[in-house]
């Protein structure tokens, strides 16, 4: 078989078996299984604990302080886990990304090719956030590295974050407070407004936008959104067909989408001018999706009241005095305005998002590196079997991850089929293709061999 067929995770295939028969000399704590949607029907029975087979103890690195519910939930397994409160510069990051087989990671690590390169070891990454463009998503996939995130549990923090900026600008809270901390004593209406009977335009009706939908109309807003595709509004809220409907309309425009070509400065000069004179702009989405330079010309202009921005082309790797031109060329020039109000990336920063997070990552991690489950995952085929139980003794559950192409599925049931393979599933993602099969009544040798097969086959 041609070599470019199978160049995928070529020395990866020790992790890739997990079985039944106390085997393996890792993790040493055993793995307690989550629920699932087999919960009911197998109620009566035990899920089995399976762990990963043929070798090292697990590796973890996490970084960006991670949340310590999900740094817990892996310390159980019995997984040697690192924890560092920043992230790393990359030459350090590669240095020590090197022996780790899982590494934990927020928006600042930036997990890019040079990097991944050397993760010789690295099986699976877990970004305790929504974004996941810190990842070069298609290299891991062909290296055969799993991608895992957080695409819920902090939206309702960034729906409430919005919400107090939206009152925020609406009364000039930034102005008035900054105004009394110089002890200037300012008791001002004009521009002041009520947000009730006002409309909130959400650009990108997702997780966090139908969140946000349900609280501003809480508060008695009229609420429009714009999105790509047609979805289902919550309450009362309309879609509108194109971007410039909501921007004529809207007296706040929030941005909630994510970080692709298409909305790289999706909010620029041609979108200021369309939008109402004295109305506002809320990004808590992506640092690249609102041209700034442009911002500050539409606020000096008088064409918006105000802007509330949470996150920005580049930002520093750590807490600091940095937020300056040396950062972003226009920082000053921003930071000099009336009625804006910055904050450092923290829309999910609350201990019920960031605990919400760690448990979430933290499982889907575990579930992966025992099971193979890849449930969520946002670069690999979405896999999963019913667990293996108690009754079913000298199982194993083989992983493999391989090219996309004609023949391999044969070439591998070639080194299965000698074998009662219980249950078998495979599902493809583009050119990388996800193989589970649970195999019975086999023995330590047995599974040794199936697992020098399977690598001889991934080196062809």
């Amino acid at each position: 078989m041609p070599s470019a067929a199978l160049d995928i995770a070529q020395n990866r295939l020790a992790h890739s078996v997990s079985n039944s028969l106390n085997l393996s000399n890792s993790p040493t704590a055993t793995y307690h299984s989550f629920p699932s949607s087999y919960g009911a029907r197998n109620a009566a029975f035990t899920a089995k604990q399976l762990k990963p087979f043929a070798t090292q103890d697990i590796k973890v690195l996490l970084l960006e302080n991670v949340n310590t519910t999900g740094r817990k939930i892996l310390e159980d397994q019995g997984y040697q886990v690192e924890f560092l409160k920043s992230s790393l510069p990359e030459d350090q990051l590669i240095e020590k990304i090197r022996n780790v087989h899982v590494i934990g990671i927020r928006s600042k690590t930036k997990l890019t090719t040079r990097v991944l390169e050397e993760a010789k070891n690295l099986i699976v990454v877990g970004c305790f956030c929504i974004g996941t463009n810190q990842v070069d998503l298609q290299y891991a996939a062909d290296r055969g590295i799993t991608v895992f995130n957080s695409p819920f549990s902090n939206s309702r923090s960034v729906a409430e974050l919005v919400i107090a900026e939206i009152i925020a600008l609406a009364r000039q809270l930034g102005d008035r407070s900054n105004e009394l901390h110089r002890g200037v004593w300012n008791k001002v209406s004009s521009g002041c407004w009520e947000v009730r009977g006002k409309t909130l335009g959400i650009i990108g009706y997702g997780h966090i936008g139908n969140q946000l939908s349900v609280l501003a109309e809480a508060m008695g807003m009229a609420v429009i959104y714009y999105d790509v595709v047609n979805l289902m509004s919550m309450g009362t809220a309309r879609q509108v067909p194109a971007l410039e409907d909501l921007l004529s309309r809207a007296d706040f425009v929030t941005c909630h989408v994510p970080e692709l070509p298409e909305t790289k400065n999706m909010i620029g000069a041609e979108q200021f001018q369309q939008m109402r004179k004295g109305s506002y702009l809320i990004n808590a989405s992506r640092g690249s999706v609102v041209d700034i330079p442009e911002l500050i010309n539409a606020m000096r202009e008088g064409k918006l009241a105000g802007a509330a921005l949470d996150v920005y082309p580049n930002e520093p790797g750590g807490n600091g005095d940095y937020f300056h031109n040396s950062l972003n060329t226009w920082a000053e020039d921003l930071r000099s305005l009336k009625n804006i109000i910055l904050t450092p990336h923290i829309g999910g920063s609350t201990e019920e998002a960031q605990s919400a997070i760690g448990v979430e990552v933290a499982e889907a991690l575990c579930h992966y590196v025992n099971e193979g489950t890849t449930t969520g995952a946002v670069n690999m085929p979405e896999v999963n079997l019913r667990s293996l139980t108690t009754d079913e003794p000298n199982h194993v559950r083989i992983i493999f991850i391989h090219r996309n192409v004609p023949g391999v599925l044969r070439r591998v049931n070639e080194i299965l089929g000698n074998h009662n393979i219980d249950k078998q599933t495979t599902d493809s993602r583009g050119e990388v293709a996800y193989l589970m099969a649970d195999i019975s009544s086999v023995n330590h040798n047995e599974i040794k061999d199936m697992v020098q097969d399977l690598e001889m086959l991934s080196g062809e």
